[in-house]
């Protein structure tokens, strides 16, 4: 929780706040009057951030509400910015690409060759994203994502991790120069943004919510045998009792045969509506919204591959990051592109997500960036990226 704290300290001191750490996880507070009646404090408060705070202090996490409040303390400020990275020194490039990049891009029908390799600018934009799934229980995080603007690839967690550490340990901020700028090229529209990310947004947060999500069908599967057991054995009871009036005669064992026929029919809807109650207590409900945005203008590396495919040929570049000494993952027109495998198609040499290898209704081979729905039976395969 240490990052917690200290953005923490850093919003209440940009509000006029006095702000003294105290060891180990707390911050003593003394704030403004519009500032301590916003987030109604006393004037004189201890936040903690451990696991088990002091008695007496005001325990803040990123569970409940405190993210919306010091929201609303920032509002846009912060929300968008755009930095040049700097290097401290010049680090050489990696003295065998071609091995670099065989771990990097995986072609199972395709091959490759490095066709030229220089130093260069690109663009890479850098996304904060807050998610919250609300069922039975409640589950909030952060997830970081991030795109090469120039090349269109992906950066995984292990390079998004390395630049973000880089650019904290960097205290220097510096506007990106006009010929930076330049060299880097072109910013995306919003909507190749969106159609970019949308893909590898939802890979991300299910991948984050996959625990919660487990967690949750075992405590709906459980209800369900219980409510299920429950009224099974209420019905098997009066379709006992309804078999053995089934011999008898008389107008009595009639009326009784009735009613049990009605006890049976109330049972059935009972069970039904509360199978209802069941889906829509544990109905998932996910929202995900973009707190930041960092367009960061990074010197690399730049690999230009000729990519064969039967007797087509395209080319691609991809880019290796000297400040996180990684290679980012090869771009992607259709799906998350969240790892190194693509596949590549006849018709345009699509490089496609290694999802769409085949339809899932009828196994037909197909790219989805160039058709919206399978040929054969005309099955859409979901939420995909396609090109701008």
């Amino acid at each position: 929780m240490a990052a917690l704290r200290e953005f923490v300290a850093d919003v209440l001191e940009g509000e006029g706040a006095a702000v003294e750490p105290v060891e180990p996880d707390e911050l003593d507070v003394l704030a403004p009057q519009p500032l301590y009646q916003a987030m109604g404090w006393p004037e004189l408060v201890r936040l903690g951030f451990g696991p088990k705070p002091s008695a007496g202090v005001t325990a803040i996490r990123l569970e409940g509400d405190w993210l919306d409040r010091f929201g609303a303390l920032i509002g846009n400020r912060g929300r968008c910015a755009e930095r040049q990275l700097v290097l401290p020194r010049e680090i050489a490039a990696p003295s065998m690409p071609e091995r670099l990049i065989e771990r990097a891009i995986e072609l199972p029908n395709a091959v490759w060759r490095l066709r030229d390799a220089r130093p260069a600018w690109t663009r890479c934009l850098l996304l904060a994203l807050r998610y919250a799934a609300v069922s039975d229980e409640k589950r909030e995080g952060l997830v970081w994502l991030g795109f090469n603007c120039t090349t269109g690839g992906a950066l995984d967690d292990e390079l998004l991790a390395r630049l973000r550490a880089t650019l904290a340990d960097d205290p220097d901020w510096q506007t990106p120069q006009p010929e930076v700028r330049g060299a880097a090229g072109p910013a995306w529209d919003a909507r190749a943004l969106a159609v970019r990310a949308a893909p590898l947004i939802e890979h991300r947060v299910r991948s984050e919510l996959e625990p919660f999500l487990r967690a949750m069908r075992r405590r709906l599967e459980r209800d369900r045998t219980r409510v299920h057991a429950y009224h099974d054995d209420l019905r098997r009871t009066a379709q006992t009792k309804l078999a053995a009036l089934g011999s008898a005669a008389g107008d009595k064992a009639e009326a009784a045969a009735k009613r049990e026929t009605l006890r049976i029919a109330a049972i059935e809807r009972e069970y039904a509506a509360k199978i209802d109650d069941l889906r829509h207590n544990f109905a998932l409900r996910v929202t995900i919204d973009c707190v930041q945005g960092l367009m960061l203008f990074a010197p690399v590396h730049r690999y230009e591959l000729l990519i064969k495919r039967r007797k087509g040929e395209r080319t691609v570049v991809i880019d290796w990051h000297p400040a996180a000494r990684l290679i980012e993952l090869p771009p992607c027109d259709w799906g998350a592109g969240a790892g190194p495998t693509r596949l590549v198609c006849d018709d345009r040499l699509h490089l496609t997500d290694a999802s769409a290898e085949g339809c899932p209704s009828c196994g037909k081979s197909w790219c989805p960036a160039c058709e919206a729905a399978c040929p054969r039976c005309e099955r859409s395969v979901g939420n995909g990226s396609r090109p701008a």
